[in-house]
């Protein structure tokens, strides 16, 4: 059998299909689009989703793809075997209503025999038992031998999730021979030794099971096939495990330079190593298709991965970051594939590393919280440090557990092992089970897709506000309904319209539908699936009847405003890559009539000298009047001009540009000026961050500007009559304020100063514990300094002993504690007294032997709080 790498077979596969008439195309985004169900793209049909259940018309009936998928459900499992992975790719050929088993099956065996070359005594297959169709194809038709097709159980050989489509499967299987095989004379595909590996799985999605369990046979059965790239690429390769094909060990023998360790020597060494591989790869893709690390959703899967493979790093002995260096070793092997991995190398880069620093800072300060841990273990004379902490340590801060327990058998303990793979199963358990309801979610039907598909909508919104149209389908209350009276809120589905439905940021236009017996507020317009645009409407007046024509007119000054900021938002676009570096991408964005919202990749806050700047540079390309142009043209055309495309944004052969002059080309199907003058001015009124790495500019234009400046100086205008001054002189005026009120603070302070000193020995009450002074006493509505000065005026009054202060102020309490070096030598830790003080009032902190500070909320409790400082000394004190 012929030795063929991972690219080559990708490349045969996708030729092969598209010589039987398949569109074959690119990867989709791993991030789902349109598609609420799925955290990340998970198997190759995942993104043809509504293809399959009618919502959406595919670009042709035949497509085959190579897609990219993310799965974490057995996260724990990658690198303990060399089996699991988190990222791989899935070979897959479908039909929409077009061929069905027959050709899938025949073309299959084209494949793998002709163009693969595998041996044909190697290969075994399995359909559904109840599958006489795919029996009769493979045996009379193709002359597969009976005795090598197996027939197995609907949990192994029938596809469904919950209600929708469904139906059986047939599998092919490579068998690698009896050395890998458990020696029964029944050994055969479905057995659990490792003889048999299945690679490719064809559906025949051919049944609408409804809600009562029937399976109603589907009028135009589909085909879904899958065929994992890396797991052929091991056939192909003659080899054990996926770590070991071409492409993927170019990536581990990377990971094997920068530890400077040999793979294959050491078990704990080749999991970690295993665990970098899989996980840089996943993690490369991921930053690519515009995922950035956060604390949820699948921001929260890369840095899981990442931070996972960091840690591996640090078990291998590897120093500081280097996983954004390791990058390079992916792209060097998939990008001729995945050309967006060489075009966005540098911004990968540049988020994996500010990534792993980010880490480095975590790990230390999972380090912390284990010694207080530690500590408490110690106090509470206990030598189990319980699963949940463990957990916490390890799914809050990324401290693995490995690292857990080493720190913990330094010190003569250990970790409830049990008890922390019981929150390790939970936590798998949620996400198997969010998975499985979001995935049942997302093939449920909408009423939409009841609609007959012929049914579109033309868009004439660029060129006019005003249409002659005919309705083609009205829905109300998730009924397709034939009329709809005056009063009721209902979605109108026309034959054209100059209607924008919202998509790219830019909220859908308002506006009305109207004819000589009826009149209806559009207050919304969404689009929807095969080229349709939803109107939400509330009728005014009168019924309207589906095949009434009307007239469709949007409101021009909502329309137009929309278009002010639209437009700003690409000038914007380009001036941020300009001023801030072109590691800046778009990652989100809002455009309505009010306001411009605009999220960016960048990991820092910007300055206020940058901003200005920005401002400055965006209102100078208002001025110069540049004009705008839209072209459509192809993708390839599009990329040669310079043209912006945006992360995960699904884009067909032939594009929209959008160009401001020469300044600014973007692919967006938005709606525009003509002039950058007619934006009229451009305000910043606001940047922050809102996730790890992405920041927010919001802004307006035109006159929403206007109207803020009058506002603004309205209320310079109340400030000036409030303080009695003229506007030159109002900043003057307010700095000579301020730098009263601080006099007057500072005088306060000190008078309250003098009274507090005055009434200390009234305040006190002094105790003496073994031998040592404990000085305790508790004041009202003093400041931190103060508090903290008579603590030492107390220490050198008494020259030896523990002073426990409290201040009760705005309900609220807050403690310091503070010891002479003597009584520190005696066993006393000021920062262990304070926390079981405050923990009395409701609060918590810490701090060093001689001086400590917490805070509390219990008020009440502040009297017992000081008497058991008493307790808590007495207990330190070494005799």
């Amino acid at each position: 059998m012929k030795k063929i790498g991972l690219n080559e077979i990708r490349s045969k596969f996708l030729d092969f299909f598209e010589s039987k008439g398949h569109l074959s195309r690119g990867s989709f985004s791993l991030v789902p689009q349109n598609d609420s169900s799925l955290l990340l793209i998970n198997a190759g049909m995942a993104p043809l989703k509504n293809y399959f259940m009618g919502k959406e018309e595919p670009p042709k009936k035949r497509m085959a793809t190579c897609q990219k998928c993310i799965r974490t459900g057995d996260i724990e499992n990658v690198g303990k075997t060399a089996r699991h992975a988190t990222f791989f790719e899935m070979l897959g050929n479908f039909s929409f209503g077009d061929y069905f088993k027959r050709e899938s099956i025949s073309w299959g065996w084209e494949f793998v025999t002709k163009h693969l070359e595998i041996p044909e005594d190697r290969i075994w297959v399995s359909i559904y038992e109840n599958d006489e169709e795919a029996f009769e194809i493979w045996n009379k038709e193709i002359g597969f031998p009976k005795e090598r097709i197996v027939r197995l159980g609907k949990e192994d050989n029938f596809w469904e999730i919950g209600t929708g489509p469904c139906g059986p499967c047939s599998e092919l299987y490579f068998d690698r021979g009896e050395k890998y095989g458990c020696k029964s004379p029944d050994c055969k595909p479905g057995c659990d030794c490792d003889r048999f590996i299945e690679f490719w799985n064809h559906v025949f999605t051919q049944f609408d099971k409804d809600e009562n369990g029937n399976y109603n046979p589907l009028p135009n059965p589909n085909i879904d096939t899958g065929m994992g790239l890396e797991r052929i690429a091991c056939i192909m390769q003659d080899v054990d495990n996926i770590f070991e094909i071409d492409t993927i060990k170019h990536i581990l023998n990377g990971v094997v330079e920068i530890a400077n360790v040999e793979y294959g020597k050491n078990k704990k060494n080749d999991a970690s190593i295993r665990i970098i591989t899989d996980h840089i790869r996943a993690v490369t893709f991921l930053v690519a298709d515009g995922v950035l690390p956060s604390n949820e959703g699948r921001g929260y899967v890369l840095r899981r991965l990442l931070r996972r493979a960091a840690r591996h790093g640090k078990i291998l002995g590897i120093q500081g970051s280097f996983l954004y260096n390791l990058m390079d070793k992916v792209v060097e092997v998939s990008a001729d594939a995945y050309p967006e991995l060489l075009e966005k190398k540098d911004y990968i880069k540049k988020v994996l590393k500010i990534e792993e620093e980010r880490f480095e800072e975590t790990i230390d300060q999972g380090i912390e919280i284990l010694k207080s841990y530690i500590n408490e273990l110690k106090e509470n004379k206990n030598k189990v440090l319980s699963g949940k902490n463990a957990f916490k340590l390890y799914d809050t801060y990324g401290f693995p557990i490995d690292l857990t327990k080493e720190m913990l058998e330094e010190e003569g303990f250990e970790v409830d092992e049990q008890s922390f793979e019981e929150e390790m199963e939970k936590q798998r358990n949620r996400a198997r089970n969010a998975r499985q309801n979001d995935e049942s979610e997302g093939w449920k039907e909408d009423v939409f897709s009841k609609i007959d598909k012929s049914i579109k909508t033309e868009f004439v919104g660029y060129s006019s506000l005003e249409e002659s149209a005919v309705v083609l389908a009205i829905v109300n209350d998730n009924e397709l309904v034939n009329e709809a009276h005056n009063g009721e809120k209902v979605t109108i589905i026309l034959d054209k319209t100059p209607f924008y439905a919202e998509s790219g940021g830019q909220v859908g236009d308002r506006g009305i539908l109207f004819n000589e017996k009826f009149e209806g507020d559009v207050i919304d317009t969404k689009k929807g699936a095969n080229e349709r645009i939803h109107h939400e409407v509330v009728i005014k007046k009168g019924s309207i009847n589906v095949k009434d024509r009307l007239n469709a007119k949007v409101e021009k000054e909502l329309r137009m405003n929309s278009a002010r900021n639209h437009s700003a938002t690409h000038i914007l676009h380009k001036v941020l890559k300009e001023v801030l570096g072109d590691h800046v991408q778009q990652a989100g964005s809002l455009v309505t009539p009010q306001r411009l919202r605009f999220d960016f990749t960048h990991f820092e806050a910007i300055s206020r000298e940058e901003l200005s700047k920005i401002e400055m540079m965006v209102n100078n390309k208002v001025m110069e009047s540049l004009d705008i142009t839209a072209d459509e043209m192809t993708i390839d055309e599009a990329k040669k001009i310079g043209a912006t495309a945006l992360f995960g944004e699904k884009y067909g052969e032939v594009v929209r540009v959008v160009s401001m002059g020469d300044y600014s080309r973007e692919l967006c199907g938005g709606t525009h000026l003509k002039n950058t003058a007619q934006i009229g001015i451009f305000k910043i009124l606001s940047e922050s961050g809102v996730a790890a790495g992405v920041r927010r500019i919001e802004a307006i234009t035109g006159m929403s500007v206007y109207n803020y400046i009058n506002e603004k100086e309205n209320t310079i205008k109340d400030i000036c009559n409030t303080l009695k001054t003229k506007e030159d002189n109002v900043t003057i005026k307010v700095k000579s304020l301020v730098d009263e009120v601080k006099d007057l603070n500072k005088e306060l302070n000190s008078i309250k100063n003098k009274l507090a000193m005055a009434s200390v020995d009234d305040a006190i009450t002094k105790n003496e514990v073994k031998g040592v002074n404990l000085i305790v006493a508790k004041f009202e509505g003093m400041d931190m300094n103060s508090l903290r000065n008579i603590g030492d005026n107390l220490k050198d009054k008494f020259g030896s002993g523990v002073i426990v202060l409290a201040n009760v102020a705005n309900d609220k309490v807050n403690f310091i504690v503070t010891a002479t070096k003597d009584v520190v030598k005696r066993g006393v830790h000021c920062g262990n007294i304070i926390r079981e003080v405050a923990k009395i009032a409701g609060g918590n902190g810490g701090g060093r032997p001689d001086m400590a500070q917490a805070g509390g909320k219990d008020v009440s409790k502040v009297k017992e709080a000081l008497m058991y400082a008493k307790e808590v000394l007495e207990n330190q004190i070494n005799e």
